[in-house]
This record gives C-alpha cells, sequence and structure tokens, in this order.
C-alpha cells in the first residue's frame, strides 16, 4: 500500500497520460495535423492546473514552454504547451529529424509562494536546491527556473545568478520579488519510429 497522494497531485498514471497527450501534439503537428484530445476521465487532469513541456534532443533542448499559473485544464495546458515548445523562440523549431530521438518531459507545477527575502544572500539562504523552482518578477519582467535546472546548477548563488542574467538583469536589485515552487516531473525517453 502507497502513501497517501495530496489532492490534486497527479498519479503515475496521469504523469503518463500527460506525457502521452505531449507525445501525440508533437506527432501531430509535425505530421501537419491538429490534435485535439479528449476530456480525460482524471479530475486531476480536467481540473485547472500548470505545466511546462520540455524537448530535448540527444541531451540538448530543442524547446521548453510553460505556464506558472492554473489557467485552463491542465490537460489542456500540456498540449498547449508541447505544440509551443516545438518552436521556443529561443531555438530552431523542432522538426521530423528530431522526432526518432526527442525526449518529451512533463512537469506539473504548484502554484508560486513568494519568498520574502532580503537580497540576494537572503534568497540564496531561503532555496532548498534540488526542490525549489524561482520565478523572479520585477515589474512585467519575468524568469523562472525549473526544479530540475538544479541537476545543471547544484550551487545556489550560481543558480539564482544564472536566473538572473537570463531575465535581463544585471545583478540583483531590491525592486526583483522572488517567487519559489514544486513540481511534478514525468517524461518519455522511449525511441520513436520515423513519421
Amino acid at each position: 500500500m502507497g502513501e497517501p497522494r495530496e489532492p490534486g497531485v497527479p498519479t503515475p498514471e496521469d504523469g503518463a497520460a500527460l506525457v502521452a497527450l505531449a507525445v501525440a501534439a508533437v506527432a501531430a503537428r509535425l505530421r501537419g495535423l491538429e490534435h485535439t484530445p479528449e476530456v480525460p476521465a482524471s479530475v486531476v487532469l480536467a481540473a485547472p492546473g500548470a505545466s511546462f513541456v520540455t524537448l530535448e534532443r540527444k541531451g540538448y533542448l530543442r524547446g521548453c514552454i510553460g505556464t506558472l499559473d492554473a489557467r485552463r485544464p491542465l490537460y489542456v495546458d500540456v498540449v498547449r504547451n508541447a505544440r509551443k515548445a516545438m518552436t521556443d523562440p529561443r531555438l530552431p523549431p523542432v522538426t521530423v529529424v528530431d522526432w526518432p530521438e526527442l525526449e518529451v518531459k512533463v512537469a506539473v507545477l504548484t502554484s508560486p509562494v513568494s519568498i520574502e527575502v532580503a537580497g540576494l544572500d537572503g534568497l540564496v539562504a531561503a532555496l532548498k536546491p534540488g526542490i525549489d523552482g524561482l520565478l523572479l518578477t520585477d515589474g512585467e519582467r519575468r524568469s523562472t527556473f525549473l526544479p530540475a535546472v538544479w541537476g545543471k546548477l547544484p550551487d545556489p548563488y550560481r543558480f539564482v545568478e544564472a536566473l538572473l542574467a537570463k531575465g535581463g538583469w544585471p545583478a540583483w536589485t531590491d525592486g526583483i520579488r522572488a517567487f519559489r515552487y514544486a513540481s511534478v516531473d514525468f517524461a518519455d525517453r522511449s525511441p520513436r519510429s520515423p513519421l
């Protein structure tokens, strides 16, 4: 018998369904088709949710797009983000050449919670490496790192400094607000047949 799950947290079965939806959306788009998913039976997948979809090929990022706020059903959010990740403006578009080796990852996010700290040192001390996703905001400017980024940037100072650089901030300023969130991650690394 497993541990009881929190309400709203996707089960492994929910995660497999979300990844399958993302894979189907990418495959359909590569074929020039539109993928319209059916409403899932899972209450968690049909409820509003926030997600990121990451596409990688041979360990290299091919796209990563997501939402931080739960504004639409989770399954719709995943399909939308999978399509958008294919044309991540930071990278060349995903093509059929990528398909056979494309890894599809789905991160389901908790709601961001404010981290009340004084300065960069306070933020670094408050972070939980490997657990916290981090969102920085300043007016209209926003930048985030998913918790998975800790795998590449395990030092908290480097993690925050890289996120500041990603967001276009030369350094920490008092106007920056910080928020933490967690994610439940699912992936499909299966080799694929050519389309």
